[in-house]
């Protein structure tokens, strides 16, 4: 009896092995052909800057852009002097994007245009590690082809990433939200967001 037990066992710890193998396989397999999915994505989705002209952009006298930046390119600078932040902003939220700077969610309002406008970063030592430094009445200012705008900090919130509502998009009242994962120290993916909550100075 002992011995076949025993055997059981083996037999158990053998067939549990082969099974964390077996996932392991296809998560790799799995994980690479996402990988290359997204890249193909953003291949397709991201022109190259040097390859497209880009049209100067103008505000019009009803506070609206006459022209757009490609999805992509860089169109602005935000500068937070607190914390020696002075980064490139780009077009759009992708991951590649978010790689080479600051992302500006394409659902949100331009600077200038007076709703909201929402900016994701990463949480690395060269982005926005030091956000937590960050104090009500600290300015951010983001300049761009077409004017330079200057916001104040007013409000900080740790929320869940599924907390859409703490990030809406109206159009009364221009404000800055600006956001990167949370812990700040953290590394892989997380479910909290840091966002910065700042309204237009001048």
């Amino acid at each position: 009896m002992k011995k076949f037990i025993k055997a059981t066992i083996i037999d158990v710890i053998v067939a549990f092995l082969i099974l964390i193998l077996i996932i392991f396989s296809i998560y790799m397999c799995l994980g690479q052909a996402i990988e290359e999915n997204i890249q193909l994505i953003n291949q397709v989705a991201i022109k190259v800057e040097n390859t497209t002209e880009q049209k100067e952009m103008e505000m019009n006298e009803n506070n609206r852009l006459e022209n757009y930046p490609e999805y992509g390119t860089q169109y602005a600078t935000i500068e937070i002097s607190k914390i020696d932040v002075d980064l490139p902003v780009y077009y759009g939220d992708t991951l590649e994007i978010l790689k080479k700077g600051v992302g500006h969610s394409s659902g949100s309002y331009f600077p200038g245009e007076g709703g909201s406008i929402v900016y994701m970063g990463h949480n690395s030592r060269k982005v926005f590690r030091r956000f937590s430094e960050l104090q009500i009445g600290d300015s951010i200012k983001v300049t761009t082809s077409y004017g330079e705008f200057n916001y104040k900090i007013y409000d900080m919130q740790l929320i869940n990433e599924t907390e859409t509502d703490k990030l809406p998009i109206q159009k009364e009242k221009e404000i800055l939200m600006v956001y990167t994962c949370y812990p700040f120290n953290n590394i892989g993916y997380a479910t909290q967001r840091y966002v910065v909550y700042a309204e237009l100075a001048e």
